[in-house]
């Protein structure tokens, strides 16, 4: 999720300190919410896209096409539209996190719009295997959380540099198990997996707040407008992933699943 966690907090603190001004203050609450401004509207664009495919006939059809399985069961297929979807996410974050330099500020922005609506597309089966009103209140538990976290990331003396290497290690062995599983179709691991992933995604919530701020206090000053209107776009993906992974994973373990499904 996050690229430099290497960049030093105390660093920044010391360039906080030698800055000492106003407008270094001012110009930070600017950026963060700048960042938190992208990652809410990419929230509520994911949001309205995974409903408007599950709930609009005419464009679930483009994702699922009815079939009968081996026992004579009617049952939906993804197309290869649905199958694009799903994947189409990751290529988006790549080009986003290692052309962040050499995009225009205007393309970043509409690679971000893109993924975000192509994540809600890739997303809308939660529609059809959990209840609407348990998706409601885990959104919410995931609202306060992701506050909460990102309150003392930014707010918090101690260093979390880290927190970052111990938490992508935690992120490559949730992935690492979630595709042995995958194989195994083993429910307490997959349960035990949603518990990490929780823990692993609240700190990262923490970590990647802190290093945001470090990093407009050591270089927020030679950002200059291009700049800073692509990094905040970057940023706000960081919290953006944080953020909806923590969703997936405390859905699945309080979300509420369909009788139907």
């Amino acid at each position: 999720m996050a690229l430099n966690p290497n960049n030093s907090y105390r660093t920044a603190q010391t360039g906080f300190s030698a800055y000492g001004s106003a407008a270094l203050d001012a110009g930070l609450r600017a950026y963060m919410l700048r960042v938190y401004n992208w990652m809410a509207s990419g929230l509520v664009l994911t949001g309205l896209v995974a409903y408007a495919i599950f709930a609009i006939p005419a464009l679930h059809a483009l994702f699922y096409t009815t079939a009968q399985n081996a026992q004579g069961y009617t049952v939906e297929v993804p197309t290869i539209l649905s199958w694009i979807a799903v994947f189409a996410p990751l290529a988006f974050v790549m080009v986003l996190s290692f052309g962040v330099n050499k995009l225009s500020t205007q393309a970043a922005q509409a690679l971000f719009w893109v993924f975000c609506g192509t994540m809600g597309a890739s997303l809308n089966t939660i529609f059809m295997v959990y209840t609407s009103t348990s998706i409601a209140e885990v959104f919410f538990i995931t609202a306060g959380t992701f506050a909460a976290m990102s309150l003392y990331g930014y707010t918090t003396g101690k260093d979390l540099t880290s927190w970052g290497s111990f938490f992508m290690m935690g992120l490559f062995g949730i992935i690492i198990a979630s595709i042995v599983n995958i194989f195994l179709h083993s429910a307490a691991m997959a349960f035990v997996i949603s518990v990490i992933g929780v823990l692993v995604f609240v700190g990262l919530i923490a970590y990647d707040t802190q290093r945001i701020k470090a990093d407009y206090i050591q270089y927020g000053s030679a950002y200059g407008v291009e700049m800073a209107g692509k990094r905040s776009v970057y940023d706000a993906l960081t919290l953006y992933l944080n953020f909806i992974n923590l969703f997936l994973f405390l859905l699945q373990l309080f979300g509420q699943q369909r009788d139907n499904r």
